[in-house]
């Protein structure tokens, strides 16, 4: 049975403590080099285990034997570099999970406002082109924010990007829950945008570089995007449930909360991936000369159009189609049911992108994976103008999800893979602020429509985004 932490502690300091002469010295030396090789050391004891040899290393510096210097040296160049790499392996681990808990964040706040319509637009007294304009004010500011963190993150580094997106995004929910006019709605939307471009950024860029050694980043990326889906999933049911059970302001605090717990995680992890301390702003600029940025930001103008008005108008138009469907359904039923589309489209964007993250080609052959979930797409869209039956709904929801879930992070990894990791974040920001043009025009244009006829038969404003997305992921391709 291995034995603990503080047993191989306790061993190691009996043996430094008779350690009288070069015989006793040479043989705790071996003792410990042992002992640190049989045990799986938490982060913090590996800095124990640092402290313990350097107290010790001191010892041997001063032991009158005029090899304790030698053996002093075996132990700075063996024990403490284990010491180092293992503990470098530990806080790599960590920096996955941030990047992780950064792209859930942002799933919360892409799938935020929608998961809320359904009481928020009454609350603010509102209607659809109202709401439609709260979300191109969010959009807006990420494609503003979204140029600013992405030249910042080269600059200055992931970890006080990471912290700052959760509190940030955080503190602006908190805003939203408190907020009873139209005009307190619309300060933490604005803001918002700031604090998830932050966690997009620092999640979409380290994820390629931590995760698969670097060497992927279109399957890396898929995977990443998996946890954007998990926070699109949860954050209507969570809201769902407890609207049911509690008022709407504690209903929307606790996703504040939930956002703000990963910031402790951000906040310990030790190491991230070294930001190039040479880059300077004049290089992002020079980015925008590259074919490669130029199409890419395209395809994600034509995706994002796609994937934010699902995210912001899916529950109102399950609302269409439930009403219809069945006239005589209670209020909160109509609601939890078409909150609930808005899990099943991000449930499916999460298979989707786990299914698409084991591909090993997918990088190589990107363009045509794109090419091809936009065709579907369209076939989907236009099938789910004419739904009438919740049955139907759901399916297309799912389907949809499926089919849009490669199509953002292998736009991302196809366009890395074009790049060296010194610009990954410039290049990042370049193409997501031009996609977020997507969302701040064609989520408001569907709300407008939407006024004269209904947000169903509005949908089909997304069918020309799919025709253009196929031409311009195989152009990608060519590139």
């Amino acid at each position: 049975m291995p034995r603990s932490w503080a047993e191989n502690n306790f061993l190691a300091n009996c043996c430094a403590g008779s350690a009288t002469n070069f015989v006793d010295c040479l043989e705790y030396v071996l003792v410990f080099r042992n002992l640190l090789a049989g045990i799986s050391l938490e982060s913090a004891s590996l800095q124990c285990v640092a402290a313990v040899v350097g107290c010790n290393r001191a010892y041997l510096l001063n032991n009158p034997n005029p090899n304790g210097a030698i053996i002093a040296n075996w132990f700075s160049n063996d024990i403490l570099e284990f010491c180092k790499i293992e503990f470098s392996e530990r806080s790599a681990e960590m920096e996955k999970v941030v990047a992780l808990l950064c792209v859930f964040g942002l799933g919360m706040c892409f799938s935020l406002l929608g998961s809320i319509s359904v009481k928020l637009m009454p609350r603010l007294k509102i209607d659809q082109g109202k709401f439609g304009s709260l979300i191109s004010v969010f959009m807006f500011t990420c494609l503003v924010a979204s140029l600013i963190v992405g030249v910042t993150i080269d600059k200055i580094g992931y970890k006080p990007v990471a912290i700052f997106g959760f509190i940030a995004t955080a503190l602006c929910i908190f805003l939203l829950a408190r907020g009873k006019t139209y005009a307190m709605a619309v300060v933490p939307c604005l803001l918002l945008g700031f604090g998830a471009m932050a966690l997009n950024t620092a999640g979409n860029v380290m994820g390629p570089r931590v995760l698969f050694e670097g060497e992927n980043p279109a399957a890396a990326s898929n995977l990443i995007n998996v946890f954007f889906g998990l926070g699109l999933f949860l954050t209507p049911l969570i809201v769902s449930f407890l609207f049911r059970k509690t008022s709407y302001e504690n209903s929307v605090s606790a996703l504040g909360v939930i956002v703000l717990a990963p910031v402790i995680l951000a906040i310990i992890c030790t190491t991230y991936p070294v930001s190039e301390a040479g880059f300077v702003l004049a290089d992002a600029f020079a980015l925008l000369a590259k074919p490669a940025v130029l199409v890419a930001a395209f395809v994600l103008f034509c995706y994002i159009s796609l994937e934010s008005s699902f995210c912001n108008w899916l529950p109102a138009f399950g609302k269409e189609v439930i009403s219809g469907a069945s006239p005589d359904a209670k209020a909160d039923a109509v609601d939890a049911s078409a909150q609930r589309l808005l899990s099943l489209f991000a449930v499916a964007m999460m298979v989707g992108r786990l299914i698409a993250s084991q591909i090993p080609a997918i990088t190589e052959y990107g363009s045509w994976f794109i090419a091809g979930a936009a065709l579907f797409a369209a076939l989907i869209i236009l099938a789910m103008t004419v739904s009438k039956s919740v049955m139907q709904a759901q399916v297309l929801a799912i389907l949809a999800g499926l089919f849009f879930a490669p199509c953002f992070p292998t736009t991302v990894g196809v366009t890395f893979a074009k790049f060296e990791p010194a610009v990954y974040g410039s290049v990042f920001g370049i193409i997501f602020a031009v996609g977020l043009l997507g969302a701040v025009i064609i989520p408001k244009a569907i709300g407008n429509l939407a006024k004269g006829s209904s947000v169903q038969k509005s949908l089909k404003l997304l069918v020309p985004a799919c025709i253009l997305l196929i031409i311009l992921a195989l152009v990608l391709g060519r590139l």
